[in-house]
Parts: structure tokens; C-alpha cells; sequence
């Protein structure tokens, strides 16, 4: 009787969340090791579906940098990283559209449907879904100068066919956006996962933006994890060597989003089973939560 009752009191204790929740739209980024594990895959997919079963307008956007990996090594095409972004030439570009469009997004669709939810999958090229730029990323040098260095064909979102997302929303469906988008002149770009999700979630003013990582959340530089952190502290742990790598582009999408207009950012261990439900619909929250 008290496993029931504390059943019950888990129930009660998400009612106010399902309450605020409702009718929003939350964006979230799916990627890393709950990609690949395959109980995590599906506790990933029963949380998004719940979610949509609750009438919370969710989009999903997936990385897939450990499947590029793999099939450009199978190809000889060795890939270079700055900022934890991937420099992307023309054969590059190739492969992360196929993998990416071909592959990864159909699998993520895939497994929705199969645990009874209504997925459609895009690309950033669908509809003129991402209209992009070319991205030139900026390093700051010891002297403290800033370079601009060209990463090939990587690409900032400029504007988001929002149309596109609410007419899925509106049928009940999931949208499911893979990170690849294209040009004024047609050329495919090559887009940070992390970077569409914020834009995503700027463009459709949403209630929350979520990012699945392989690590607990942000962490200080003596490694000890923030629960919440403010837009204006990131810098200094940037500059601390605190957030480093891969982790800089994710806070920064978070920092722009928060500025555009969405409510609430959040990191958050995609290696705990149901991770965005324990999020969403408990006082306690898992992760880093990054505030205006």
C-alpha cells in the first residue's frame, strides 16, 4: 500500500506542472548516450509522448555527432573541431546529410511511432524550415583579440518557418528536426544541434528549451555541480575553463534563447531514464537550470 501511495503523491506533486505546462510548447534537444542505449531510447520516448498525451506541444531536435563520426572514419574523412564545432567541407557536408537526414532522423521517428506516437520528420531544408548564413566562429586570442575563422559549410539559423512547426502541432503530431538547413543559394549547411534548438525555442517563444547531455549538467571549476546558474556568470566560467569544448556552444544557445524570449533553459543528464519528465514534473529538477 505505500509503494501505491507514494504513486499517488508523485501524481499530485506533478498536477501544478501539468497545469502550467499545458498548451505550451517546450523544445527539446535529444542527443548523446540517450541515443544509443536502447532503455533509454525508450524511456525517452514514452516521456515525450506522455508529454504530448498532456497537451504540451513538444519538438524534438537530434544531434547525431557519434553516427557521423563512424561512417566519415568508414570513408577516410577525418574531422576537425572548433569550439566543439565540426569544420564541414563539401564531401563532409555530404556525409553529415546523409547520416543525419537519411539516417538518424528517420530512426528517431521510427521509434516514436512505434510506442504509439504521431512523429514527422524534417530537415532545416523542408518547407525553408532553417534558413541559414554561413557561421564564422569567433576565437579569442591570448592577447585578447577576436578572430573570425571559417568553418566551410556551417551555418547559423537566421529564420525558423515557425508555419511549418505549428500546422504539425495542430494536428497532434511531433515534430522531429534533424540540424541540417540551407541557403539563400540552396547550399546545404551543416548546423550545431544545440544552436537550432535555441532557435527553435526562440522562434516559437516556447515555455522551456531542454539539452540532453552525457554529463550531469554545468559544473564550477572544482567540478561541483550548479543546480542553477545565472546568463551573466557564463563568461567568467568560460573564461575559468570551467565550460570548455562542447559544452560553450550548449550555454551559449541557452544564453541567446533566455534573451529572445523563452522562459526557461535547462542542461540535464540524458543518462537518467525518464530525464525530461523528472525535469518538467518534480520540485527538485535534475541538471543545471541557466536563468535570465
Amino acid at each position: 500500500m505505500h509503494k501505491l501511495i507514494d504513486k499517488a503523491n508523485t501524481l499530485i506533486e506533478a498536477l501544478p506542472y501539468i497545469r502550467r505546462f499545458a498548451g505550451k510548447t517546450i523544445v527539446i534537444k535529444y542527443g548523446g548516450h540517450a541515443m544509443a542505449n536502447d532503455a533509454l531510447k525508450e524511456s525517452f520516448a514514452l516521456d515525450v509522448i506522455l508529454l504530448k498525451s498532456l497537451g504540451i506541444n513538444t519538438v524534438i531536435v537530434h544531434g547525431g555527432g557519434p553516427q557521423i563520426n563512424e561512417t566519415l572514419k568508414r570513408y577516410g574523412i577525418v574531422s576537425q573541431f572548433i569550439n566543439g564545432m565540426r569544420v564541414t567541407d563539401a564531401d563532409t557536408m555530404g556525409v553529415v546529410e546523409m547520416v543525419l537526414v537519411g539516417q538518424v532522423n528517420k530512426e528517431v521517428v521510427g521509434y516514436l511511432n512505434q510506442h504509439g506516437g504521431r512523429a514527422v520528420g524534417l530537415s532545416g531544408k523542408d518547407g525553408n524550415l532553417l534558413f541559414c548564413k554561413k557561421l564564422l566562429e569567433e576565437i579569442v586570442q591570448s592577447d585578447g583579440t577576436v578572430e573570425k575563422v571559417d568553418l566551410g559549410f556551417v551555418g547559423d539559423v537566421v529564420k525558423v518557418n515557425t508555419d511549418l512547426i505549428r500546422t504539425l502541432e495542430h494536428g497532434k503530431y511531433i515534430a522531429v528536426i534533424a540540424p541540417v538547413g540551407v541557403g539563400s543559394e540552396g547550399e546545404c549547411y551543416n548546423i550545431n544541434a544545440d544552436l537550432v534548438a535555441g532557435r527553435v525555442a526562440a522562434a516559437l517563444n516556447a515555455e522551456k528549451l531542454i539539452l540532453l547531455t552525457d554529463v550531469d549538467g554545468v559544473k564550477d571549476k572544482t567540478g561541483e555541480l550548479l543546480s542553477s546558474i545565472a546568463v551573466s556568470d557564463l563568461h567568467r566560467l568560460i573564461r575559468e575553463e570551467a565550460i570548455t569544448g562542447g559544452m560553450i556552444p550548449k550555454v551559449t544557445c541557452c544564453a541567446d534563447a533566455l534573451r529572445e524570449g523563452v522562459k526557461k533553459a535547462h542542461i540535464i543528464d540524458g543518462r537518467v531514464r525518464h530525464a525530461v519528465l523528472l525535469e518538467m514534473f518534480t520540485d527538485v529538477g535534475v541538471g543545471t537550470e541557466i536563468q535570465k
